[in-house]
């Protein structure tokens, strides 16, 4: 009798199939959100920036720069997108009923994708948390450069512009030619000037030594001294020229806040911010027992006093003292920027890690479009996208307004999805 070794099932033909499809689909989904979240925004500043003059090659570099934030956004919400297309399209064409009939369990079938959406999930932390960092550091250096090749970049019409110990404010402007300038600058003592110009010209000639010059015409000098109060000191010119150094332009552009920079740095700058808030946390709690021994204090020597008119005097002493004590224990200490912070460091996890959730979610969702798949699963792709920003940014705003934990309310929407996907799969693996 001859014993029949059955050969292991290789399932190789299977997963390449597979994964061809959904990265097809997933390239489509991913230009789409390409184009969402970065093309409308970057070229609104391009335009910008190009209307004054700029060399073309900067515009294209700061776009360059500007990709690590849209790459790492735009991967998870076109790996759900792919996942659904691509299973609604097995779904519509019965692929799905064939590989059912040939043995293939649903574990099989999902298999490719799960793994590929793990890697996502890697890669899209690796772009947020990595290049883009990169990119914005890279983005401010261009930029400053820019400013000090072409400094009327900063200047534009009817706007307000804070530089180092100044503040601009202007009326049109035209090429290099400014119409109604005013100039506030403070001095070392906190004394305030303003200066009124009718018109204002830049003046290119000093931009080599590193000083932006604006030549005014018909001015209004007024002055204020801090220590002598309610006295001004007014004068007029017919002409006058201000100098601006450009390392004072240059400082005023905002430095790399937490989603610009990388998960360690972040974390680093969140421990030294809870040092100096568990300070004041401290430093309240002292306030409070000092007041208590007040409490305590005031009313032994009111027990010891005999004389009926001092004693009458306390009442009112104790009162004010315990009201001073309550309101002590019922302030909170809050720190918004902290809080800000955590906000900003858990959403570095949670939005490339929402990979996972997103195909786990797809997968059983995809089998059910029997019908136009592609289609279909694109839709609902579209409408569990808006669904998932719109929890991001309600739970964004609930941390920084209630102060709930940030690690709850910046991955809630990745739990939701997880368990509403995990359940979906269980239910139609058991059909």
């Amino acid at each position: 009798m001859k014993t029949i070794l059955k050969r292991p099932r290789s399932y190789q033909t299977l997963y390449l199939y597979i994964a061809k499809e959904f990265f097809l689909s997933f390239f489509v989904s991913f230009l789409f959100f390409f184009f969402i979240f970065f093309i409308n925004q970057l070229l609104l500043l391009a335009e910008d920036i190009l209307s004054k003059q700029v060399p073309f090659s900067y515009v294209m570099k700061l776009i360059f720069y500007s990709l690590p934030s849209i790459i790492a956004i735009s991967f998870p919400f076109a790996t759900l997108v792919g996942t659904l297309m691509t299973y609604g399209r097995f779904s519509s064409d019965n692929e799905i009923l064939a590989m059912k009939c040939s043995g293939i369990t649903y574990n099989r079938i999902f298999l490719p994708v799960l793994l590929i959406g793990i890697l996502f999930s890697f890669l899209s932390f690796f772009v947020n948390d990595y290049l883009l960092p990169v990119g914005t550091i890279n983005f401010t250096r261009l930029y400053r450069e820019m400013i000090f090749r072409n400094p009327e970049v900063e200047l534009e019409s009817y706007s307000i512009k804070y530089f180092q110990d100044s503040i601009i404010i202007t009326g049109q402007v035209e090429g290099k030619d400014i119409d109604n300038l005013i100039i506030i600058e403070k001095d070392k003592e906190a004394n305030r000037r303003i200066i009124l110009a009718d018109e204002a010209r830049i003046n290119d000639s000093f931009e080599d030594a590193g000083v932006l010059s604006f030549e005014l015409d018909r001015i209004l000098d007024h002055k204020s001294e801090k220590r002598n109060r309610g006295e001004f000191l007014y004068s007029e010119a017919e002409g006058m020229v201000y100098n601006i150094l450009l390392k004072d332009i240059t400082s005023s552009i905002r430095n790399p806040g937490p989603r610009e920079m990388s998960s360690p740095d972040v974390y680093r700058t969140i421990k030294e911010k809870e040092v100096r808030f568990n300070e004041k946390v401290n430093q309240r709690r002292m306030k409070s027992l000092a007041l208590m021994g007040n409490l305590y204090g005031d009313w032994l020597l009111m027990n010891q006093q005999s004389n009926p008119r001092e004693v009458m005097s306390y009442p009112v002493k104790l009162e004010n003292t315990r009201q001073q004590y309550q309101d002590s224990l019922a302030a909170e200490v809050q720190d918004r920027s902290l809080q800000i912070w955590k906000l900003e460091f858990h959403q570095k996890f949670s939005i490339p890690f929402s990979c996972l959730p997103f195909v786990l979610l797809a997968f059983p969702l995809g089998l059910y479009t029997k019908r136009s798949g592609k289609s279909v699963g694109f839709g609902i792709g579209l409408f569990i996208t808006i669904l998932y920003w719109g929890m991001l940014v309600a739970g964004r705003t609930l941390g920084i307004r209630t102060f709930y934990p940030p690690a709850l309310t910046m991955w809630l929407p990745n739990i939701l999805i997880f368990s509403t996907g995990f359940i979906l799969y269980l239910f139609r693996i058991k059909k």
